[in-house]
Order: C-alpha cells, then structure tokens, then sequence
C-alpha cells in the first residue's frame, strides 16, 4: 500500500516541503517576500541540494537577518520576514560574509538595546485604556466636561446622573427618522460578518471579566465617525451589561452616552443594565425613578423585565433591589401558569380526563442517579475515550518503539503548543488594545490547557488523506464554543441546581416511585423554572477565524525529527502537518494534510483507543425533556432544537416566534422518543466483531479493511511506454486509489460503530432525538443508532423486554419473513405459515449463524434477519413462548408512505387501493402496477415498431422501476428518474449497454405516464404546490407554511452568497446558501415544496401516533415511516397509527394551508414594499390559492380496517 498510498501525493508533498511557509501575497509577506519564495528548499531531501548550495543559502539569511536588525534599530515600523529553515554549515567554514556580520552584530544589538529601552519606558502610557469616549452631539458632550475637572464625588455622582437622565431622553423626530432609514437599509455582507465579529468580541471580553478592554475596543470605533457605523445597539447594550455587574456607574453612563450619541434608541435591555447597575451599588432613589419614568414613557412596563428577559439569578436580584428601591409597592409578577396546547389533534394528548398509563422506566431510583451523574462526569470531562475494537497487532519491537516514539512526541507537542499558544495571544492581546477586535478574548474563554488538549485531539483524528481547513476550523471552532458553554454552566452553579433538579425529576420516571401520572415536559415545568439564559452560537466566520488560528497554532508547534521520513539528512525537525490545494468538484480547496510519515507511524503504533466528543455518544441517563428552544437531550451540552446548517438563522427565529404552547406537541415527542431506553445485542456483536477482524464481508455490510483494496497489476511502465499505455495505467492507479479511499471510510464508519457498542455493550444506554426544518426527527448521536444501516438497527434492542403475550411470537415471525423481504406480496396469514415452514432454517441460523446453512445470509436485512432468528429459536424453546421476555424491536413499516399522503389528501380512490389504504386479502405492490402498467405501454409501442420497445422486451421488473416511482413522490425530475432507471439497466448484464441512454429516457417517460394515470389527484396536488411556491419565491419570498402540529417551517434556499476570512495559511471562502439577506433560490423553492410539505405530513403522523402509544404505556420509536415496538404491542401499536392517520387527513390540510399562504404573502403588509411586477405575482398567486385541486371520493375511514396500510 505504500506504493499506492505515494502515487498521488508525492507531486504535492514535493511542493509542501520544498515550501518554507504558507504562501501570503507579497503585501501581507514583507519587503523580502521575493527572497523567500517557494522555490527554496528548507525541508527538501540533501540529495537534492549541494551542501554548498546550503550554505549559500545560510550566508543568504544571516545578511537578511541583520538587515532586518538595522531596520529596526532604525525605526522602520512592522516588517515582517518569512522565517525559513535551512542546514547551517558546519565548524570551520565561516565565509567573509559571516566574519563581517560578527562584528556588525553586537553594533546593532547595542542599538536594539537602547530602542527596546525607550519602548519599555513608553508601554504604560501606550497601553492606557480609553475610557471616556468622544461626544459627537454637542449637548451630550456637555455632561461629559465637569467630570473631567476632577470635581468631589458627590458633585460628579450628580454630573452622571444628568448625563444618564440625557442619554435617556427621546430621540428627536430627526434621529428617529434617520434611525428607521438606518434601521431598513440593508446590511452587506462583508458589514454584516464584521459585526458579527465585533458582538462576540465583546460578549467574550464580558465573559471572561474583560470589560475595560471591551470598554476600550467600544470607544476607539465610536471615536471614529466611519468605523462607529458598524456598531449595533446589542453591542452597546453588551458593554453596558459588563459594566452593571461590576457595579461600574461612570462607565455605565459613558456607554449611554455613546448609544444616545450612535442615533440610538434604547431597548429593554438597556434599562436593565442601568437599572443593574444601581441596584448593585445601591444608586440613590430619584436617578432610579427617572430611569423608570424615561422607560415608561417609551412603553416598557417594569413588569416587563421580569418576563420577557431570561435573567441569571444575580442579576434578577439586583435589578429587583433598584425596581423596589423606586417602588416599594412593586412586586415581580407570578410565574404565568404554563399555557395549554389547543391544537384539535392533541386535544387528547394534553386531556386530564380518561385514563393513561404513561411507561415508567425499568430502572429504580437509586440506579437512575448514578447515571446521572456518571453520564454528568462524561460531559464535564467534554470528550469519551473507547477502545477500539480492531484487531489487536502483535506487540513486536516495532510497534513498541513506534508508540514510545509517539508519546515522546506528543509530549513535546504539548509543551510546544503551549508556547505557541501564550505568544499567539500575546500578540493578539497588543492589537487588542490598540482598539482591534482580535481573537484574544476567545483564547481566554478556556484554560491553555483545554485548548491543547483540543488541538492534541484534533491531530490524533485527522485522517490520511487530509482534511480541508474549512471543515478543520469550522470543528475547533465549535469545539471551542460547546466546551465555553460548559464551562459557563459550571461558572453560574447551573450544575448543582441540575442535580437537585434531575433527582426530583427521577421519581416521576424511576420503576419503585409513585407519582401522579404526567408528561415529562409538564413535570419538569412544574418544578419551578431552571432554564439560564441562552448564550447566542458564534457566527460561521467567527467560528471559522478562530478555528483557523487554532489550525495554523497547530501547523506551525507540531513538528517531528526529520529521520522519521528518511533516515539520511541533517537531524533537524520537519513539519507533521502541512498545507496544499486540492480539486474538489472542480472548486480548488485548502487541505491540511499530515506527513506520510507521522501517519506511517501511527498506523504502526496501532494505538487502542479512540476519542469521541460527549455528544457523538449516546447517553448514560435519560435526557433531559425538551421544554424550550433551548432546552432539552444532553445534561450541559447544547443541542439545537432543529438541526440546520451551520449559519442558518430564520428557523430558529421562526420558533422563538412562536407561542410556546403551539410547540409542546413536538417537544413531548421528541422526549418520548429520546426516552426509549436501549441495549446492545451482545451475541450479534460477536458474531460481527468477528468478521470485522478477520477482512470483513461487503455482502454482508461489514467493510474489509484497506490493506484488502484493489491493486494496479503494475506501478510503473518500461521505458518507451505509448501514451496510451501511460493513459491507461494512470486511470487505473486512479480506481485503485479511489476504492481504497471509500474503503477506508467505510471501514472507519464501521469501526466507529463497532467500537461505541462494544463500549457500551453491558450498559443501558438513551439516544436524545432533535428535527430538522421539516419536523422530521433524528437521534442526536451520529455514529451508533437505530437510523443506520441493517448492521447498526441489528446491534440494537429495547433495554426493557415485555413478555410476548398470546400473540407476540406470530408478530415474531411475520417480522422475520419481512425481513428476508421473500413472501411481499402474500398475506400475513401465508407469511406466518412459512414462517413455520422454514423453522429449521431459523433455528439452523441462530445455532449454526458462521457455520451452519446460512440461510439468513440471502435476506433482504441479513443482520437483523439473524438477530430476529436468534429471538424466535429463544422464544421457541422457552417454556411458556408467551412469558418469555421478549427485547426485540419489531417494525411496521408504511406502504410507499409519500403516495399514501397523497392519495389521502386528494381522496384519491385508485391511487388508495394502490398504497394499501383500502382492505384487501392481499398487499398491493405499487412498484409491481406500475411495471406491469409500465410493460403494457410497451408492447404497444414495440407492435408499432419502436426499436427502443422490442429492445427492452423482458427487462421491464419491478426494480427497474422502484426508485423513480418511490422517488418522483419527493420531487424526483425526470433527468433524475432517468439516471435511477439507468443505473438499475448498467446492473442487468444482459441487457445491450448501447441501448441504456436511450431505454432509460424511454422508461422514465413511461413511469410517469403510468403515475399520471394511476394517481391523478397527487400529480394535480404537485401542481398546486409547484406552482404556489414558484409564484411566492419569484416575488422575493422563501416559503413558508405550519405543520398541523404547529411547527412553523420556512424552505432554507437562497441564492448563494459568499464571505471570505482572509489571512493565515489561506483565505477562506466560505460560500452559503441559506443566508436570508439574498434572494430566495426559486428552482430549489419550488421543486422542495411538494416533497417537504409531505415529509412535514409523514412527521406530523409519526409524532401524533407517539404520543398516543406513550399514552398508552407503550415503548415507541420510528425511522420515518418505519414504526418499532415490542412484539406483544403491535395490535395496540396499528390501531393507534391508523387511527391517528384519519384524524391528522380529516383536517383540512390543504385548505388550511392555502389560508395561511394567503395571510402569509398576500396581505396588504406584505405586498406593499413589492414592486409592481412582483404585485402582479402575487395576484396571480391569489388566484392559484383560491383553486384548490379536486378531490376524489375516497372514504378515509376505510384506513382504519386496512391491514396492509403499515405492515
């Protein structure tokens, strides 16, 4: 594999190490940029250099150097030189050049003595902070000049309470307007980005208790008038609230005074602030009262701090000792009883009438609490180390001088890093206070022990083959950000008052407690309210500018002993990391790429464990209910509500917009779901484990490892070679290096998976579940839940086993023969009794699974088709099939479910019986009517004398067609069902490759001919929603809409905008399609609709069939449309589903929606600003809204006694 592993990169690793230093322009580089440019060699190979032409070189430097020296002993003000490496020449070869510079050197350095003198005596005055700030507004600035004069303090107090009182007033009709006009321009990007870097430069420096500097950086911008227009009214506001904490009235006032100065008016929080502020340093009572009456008169009620702002508990109580002070008579208003979900469809849900019986956990109390607090240390400690379950080496003197080698090495690194890191922010924390907004505070907000320890973890993971340093930054970036919320938590004591919390918490779910029956969500309300306030995520530039630096920290302390990559050459230290280019669909990216000999090294080193983020691992207790946008799933760790790119912002605004009650019906099932305790299928892990370590099986899903990789039958060509030849051998090393780069990532995937279930093997475990913009929901750990492949939903049962009961073990069965995907089209009744036809097959399986028949192998689900083989041999052979404890999860899964949604909505006869909403003896196949229908089309055409028709005689199946008919339901194009159809054609070895282009194109025409035919009402609802949608992003708007369940959905396509962050080892582009500011991208807006609506459909379903079943005692997760529960529920679990089916399509969905489309983009408020080609939009779209597409005659009610509608 070296050979392989060398043949793409050596071209790119040549150039990385013949490079002293990332490539700047020569602006940013300094004078001397053209001397050191990339053609020198530093860390290049001596038998590619003359040792001569090395201390040419050396000499080359020494003179640059002392030029350097002269130049700054002269006064030349920040040159910067490019610093290279280069092999000094040995003893005894000293030129004249060097003789010469001896002397010169202790000359300037005497000089550089005495200039560093001056300067040291010139730092304090040079670093003062500014304080008071320059008044623009004459009148403002008269408050400003007595407390200047030195004046007493009682006569200065009053001096800043006029000022305060000042700042207060009312804006003048002038400045109200030029703040609307300011406030309705729009902001550029680059503007906007900036100040996104500015408000988290301050809320850093409040953070960390830096408030004079943030105080500093504030004045130095509002000093001057062109820089003072990228400050914001938060930022002020931000300042001022740093300044209330520490009791700071003056400064307090100063920033008052720059915001009234700013053409700002104050919000709520600014008179909190002030109001903090006096109530910590205890201001007498008339300054509060003209705070209180100014706040008034502009239309904020005091009650109104104490609602509509999430305090912490200090600040609470400060800013009520002020209130109270002025108004001895005020009290803060009662918490408001928690509002109750009027939704029609959850009338029952939230009913305290008729009985329930929410599932209790199988777990006492006393075992509860220690996971908790386990699963509290594992969060605390911000990263999970596990044991990797590969194949352990031979523990020969090479692995053990390579692992001594690496642990020599990191510990080098650490104290490198460290060094590194403290200059980094010394040179930051300078331009700080020369009024920058630097990173410098961001590198206070952890130890600089955490930031190693992140950066160590970064390199031990970073893959072979490089990772590009957007995603790099953007990782340590968040990383950063989610340790800095922690570590907040810990700060403000939110850690004990979860304890306490939680504890209570733990009666209402713990097995030997009693407690009135409750929904999760509501007990954890009517503990009192614990939620601290939300700390807004950084922007994507912040993000990324502060995980660059990190990488380029990283890049530049990290190096290792050059004789690891070839053993002759100087002894000299090379960089483990280095920078290249790379073409990543077609768009050139910036890749950090390791050494090849530091990832030889770790290979050999082979090292046992791994290292995973706490949210990357499922939990050891069960998550925290989701109550706000804010939270809910991990203990400590934030984790978004709805799951969107990084950077996207209108969802979340769209939800804090929301009534909170309209949101609880998909907070509590989200809780529900993420309460689901889980266990690991021991026996199945073994089994796979040992497949895993012996080369693996693809069949079988289990990736081979990369040693197992195709190899080019030759490397390198005899000389005279045609270019043909040469052409040829290239692809194929090409292929050769693709499939090894998928096999590997594959392989990492599985080890990941494998790794986290043998961890977890002998432990109950939760998996916290959050949605995305659609209202779809997803298990919050990426690399080990029940989401994933047949071999992950195989690992995994329900920690809690329920006895089978009378009918458990024929759901047994019939969920077994689903899954060897052999008996589709009979009915459960033929299923089942070939279910007993095969038994010695399934027993054979479960006894013998590695060396018996195998028969499990040629399933469908191979995987869980065994574990389901092992169940039923367990329940065969007990006793009592019926006592026997049964932990398998048994699915129901929807019948093309996208189509059943439609067919509902258009009340669509034909296309029901198609997808099963009708009763019938038999399931329908709609892939197998529309190749049938497909096929009749056919024959008619190849009668007529069609090529293409003859030619395709006998090929037309049911695969062929699948995917584009369970597809096109989502928005499939027809060049995209062409390309599936393909595909499934190049699989038929038979079939005449020369004919697929044209089959294809043939086929996919057919296919939604037949669609048309088969269900008119959906293809006329796809319409509808088409056209809306195209009509409503032509006229400047995303759509928009509301699921049934209250979940308010805005479609995230814009066109693209791009912002750079410039500097370091490369600029960055960061390009992003879900910036609101631009355009919305009308293709995407109108071809997403129909297939998102309908997943916002097939949502809505699964959550309101959840919280029935939670109702009804039962345990219940779902993929999507895929609905798992214990054998014995699944009676209960089909009644609750069809029932709830009916009722979610009794609604008058698509009235429903025409109606808040029309509210939503036709309203006078919306249309007015609208130029008058968009006008004519939107009447169009009126009249698209108000002809609501026709529906059929289909009796829903026949849904509930479909026995195929999930099966």
């Amino acid at each position: 594999m070296s050979a392989l592993r060398w043949t793409r990169s050596a071209a790119g690793l040549g150039r990385v190490l013949r490079s002293p230093g990332p490539h700047r322009p020569p602006s940013e580089e300094g004078t001397f940029g053209g001397f050191c440019s990339s053609r020198r060699s530093s860390a290049a190979s001596p038998r590619e250099q003359h040792v001569l032409r090395e201390w040419g070189h050396a000499e080359l430097l020494e003179v640059l150097e002392a030029r350097v020296r002269q130049l700054r002993a002269e006064g030349t003000p920040e040159m910067r030189v490019k610093k290279v490496q280069v092999d000094r020449p040995p003893q005894g070869h000293s030129s004249r050049w060097a003789q010469k510079l001896e002397a010169e050197k202790r000359v300037k350095q005497r000089r550089q003595k005495e200039v560093d003198q001056q300067k040291q005596a010139l730092t304090q005055e040079f670093w003062t902070l500014h304080k008071e700030p320059k008044i623009w507004n004459k009148k403002l600035a008269g408050y400003l000049q007595p407390s200047k004069k030195g004046t007493p303090t009682n006569s200065e107090e009053k001096q800043l309470a006029q000022a305060l009182q000042a700042a207060l007033g009312r804006l003048s009709s002038r400045e109200a307007e030029a703040l609307a006009r300011k406030k309705a321009k729009a902001v550029e990007a680059q503007i906007l980005v900036l100040q996104q870097k500015f408000l988290a430069f301050f809320e850093c420096c409040v953070c960390t208790g830096q408030v004079p500097l943030a105080h500093h950086v504030l004045v130095t911008h509002h000093n001057n008038g062109d820089r003072q227009q990228v400050l914001t009214l938060h930022m002020y506001n931000t300042v001022m609230l740093g300044w209330a904490r520490k009791g700071s009235f003056r400064e307090l006032v100063y920033v008052f005074l720059m915001l009234k100065d700013a053409g700002l008016s104050p919000d709520l929080c600014s008179y909190a602030a002030a109001l903090q502020c006096m109530g910590r340093r205890d201001q007498d009572v008339r300054t509060i009262q003209r705070c209180l009456k100014q706040m008034m008169e502009e239309g904020f009620q005091p009650q109104l701090l104490f609602t509509d702002l999430v305090l912490e508990e200090e600040d609470r109580a400060a800013l009520l000792r002020a209130v109270v002070k002025a108004e001895p008579a005020f009290r803060p208003p009662p918490q408001a009883p928690s509002p109750v979900n009027t939704s029609t469809l959850l009338k029952d849900i939230y009913s305290k009438e008729g009985p329930v019986s929410y599932p209790k956990l199988h777990l006492p109390l006393d075992t509860l609490q220690d996971l908790f607090y386990q699963q509290l240390h594992v969060e605390l400690s911000s990263s999970v180390c596990v044991q990797s379950v590969e194949k352990a080496p031979v523990m020969s003197k090479e692995v053990i001088e390579a692992r001594k080698t690496l642990q020599a090495l990191r510990e080098q690194w650490e104290v490198e890093l460290l060094r590194v890191l403290r200059e980094t922010k010394a040179t930051m924390g300078r331009q700080a206070y020369e009024g920058q907004p630097t990173l410098y505070p961001f590198l206070c907000l952890l130890s600089e022990g955490e930031f190693v320890s992140i950066l160590m973890q970064v390199l031990k993971v970073l893959p072979a083959q490089g990772e590009p340093l957007i995603q790099l930054a953007h990782n340590l970036g968040l990383r950063v950000l989610n340790r800095h919320l922690v570590k907040q938590k810990q700060v403000t004591n939110h850690v004990q008052k979860l304890g306490q919390r939680y504890s209570q918490y733990l009666q209402l779910l713990a097995s030997d407690t009693q407690v009135a029956p409750c929904l999760p969500r509501e007990y954890w309300e009517s503990l009192g309210p614990l939620e601290a306030p939300a700390q807004q995520p950084w922007s994507v530039p912040v993000l990324l500018q502060l995980g660059k630096q990190l990488a380029e920290l990283l890049v530049q302390a990290v190096q290792m002993p050059r004789s690891l990559a070839a053993r002759q050459g100087a002894q000299r230290s090379i960089p483990v990391l280095y920078h290249v280019y790379s073409f990543r669909s077609y768009r050139q990216v910036g890749i950090l790429k390791p050494h090849p000999a530091f990832t030889h090294l770790l290979e050999t080193a082979a090292e046992p464990t791994l290292t995973f983020e706490t949210t990357e691992v499922p939990m050891l207790c069960p998550p925290l209910p989701w109550t706000s946008l804010h939270s809910g799933a991990y203990l400590l760790s934030s984790t978004k509500l709805m799951r969107a790119t990084e950077g996207t912002t209108q969802h979340q605004r769209l939800l804090e917009q929301c009534p909170p009650a309209q949101l609880h019906g998909p907070l509590d099932a989200l809780t529900q779901l993420g309460n689901c305790a889980w266990r690991v299928n021991g026996h199945l892990l073994d089994l796979v484990l040992q497949i895993f370590r012996d080369k693996g099986c693809m069949p079988l899903g289990v990736p081979p490892p990369r040693s197992e990789a195709p190899r080019p039958a030759r490397y390198q060509l005899p000389p005279g070679s045609t270019p043909v030849h040469k052409s040829e051998l290239r692809k194929e090393l090409a292929r050769c290096l693709k499939v090894a780069r998928e096999m590997h990532s594959l392989r990492s995937e599985a080890l990941y998976r494998l790794s986290l279930a043998q961890h977890l093997r002998h432990r109950v475990f939760w998996l916290p579940h959050n949605m995305d913009f659609r209202g779809r929901t997803y298990p919050c750990p990426p690399h080990f839940n029940h989401l994933g492949s047949d071999l992950a939903r195989a690992l995994l049962e329900f920690a809690e086993g329920r006895p089978l009961g009378p009918r458990g073990l024929d759901w047994l069965k019939i969920h077994l023969i689903n899954l060897t995907g052999l008996k589709k089209g009979d009915s459960l009744r033929m299923r089942l009794a070939f279910a007993d036809e095969v038994m010695e097959e399934i027993l054979d399986s479960a006894d013998n699974p590695l060396t018996g028949r195998k028969w499990w192998m040629e399933a469908d689900e191979p995987w869980q088709t065994l574990a389901c083989c092992m169940e039923v041999a367990h329940a065969v052979r007990s006793p009592d099939p019926a006592a026997y404890i049964s932990h398998l999860p048994v699915h129901q899964d929807g019948s093309c479910n996208g189509l059943q949604h439609y067919a509902a909505l258009g009340r669509d006869s034909v296309g029901a019986a198609s997808v099963n909403l009708t009763p019938s003896d038999l399931p329908q196949d709609v892939y197998r009517e529309v190749a049938t229908q497909v096929e009749e089309f056919r024959q008619q055409d190849a009668k007529e004398g069609l090529r293409v028709a003859q030619v395709l005689e006998g090929f037309i199946s049911r695969k062929v067609v699948k995917q584009t008919v369970m597809t096109v339901v989502y928005g499939v194009t027809r060049y995209g069902g062409r390309l599936q159809i393909e595909k499934r054609l190049r699989e038929l070895s038979d079939f005449p490759q020369e004919f697929v282009w044209e089959a294809s194109h043939y086929l996919v025409r057919q296919v939604f001919k037949s669609l048309q035919e088969m269900f008119t009402s959906t293809r006329a609802i796809q319409h509808w929603l088409t056209e809306s949608a195209n009509l409503i992003s032509h006229a400047g708007w995303p759509v928009e809409w509301v699921t049934p369940l209250g979940i308010p959905i805005i479609q995230p396509y814009h066109r693209e905008s791009k912002v750079q962050v410039k500097g370091g080892l490369q600029s960055i582009t960061l390009t992003s399609s879900v910036d609101e500011s631009q355009k919305p991208n009308t293709l995407k807006q109108k071809n997403g609709f129909p297939p998102n609506f309908i997943h916002s459909l097939d949502s809505s379903h699964m959550m309101l069939t959840a919280l029935h079943c939670y109702r009804k005692g039962l345990i219940f997760v779902s993929v999507h449309d895929c609905f798992w529960t214990h054998a014995a529920d699944i009676p209960t679990m089909n009644e609750v589903c069809r029932e709830q089916f009916v009722r979610l399509h009794s609604q008058p969905i698509l009235e429903d929606l025409a109606k808040f489309l029309k509210k939503r983009f036709c309203s006078v408020s919306s249309i007015k600003s609208l130029k008058s080609s968009e006008r004519a939009l939107v009447t169009k779209l009126q009249e698209t809204l108000q002809s609501l597409p026709k529906t059929g005659t289909f009796d829903l009610g026949q849904v509930i006694r479909s026995t195929y509608f999930f099966s």
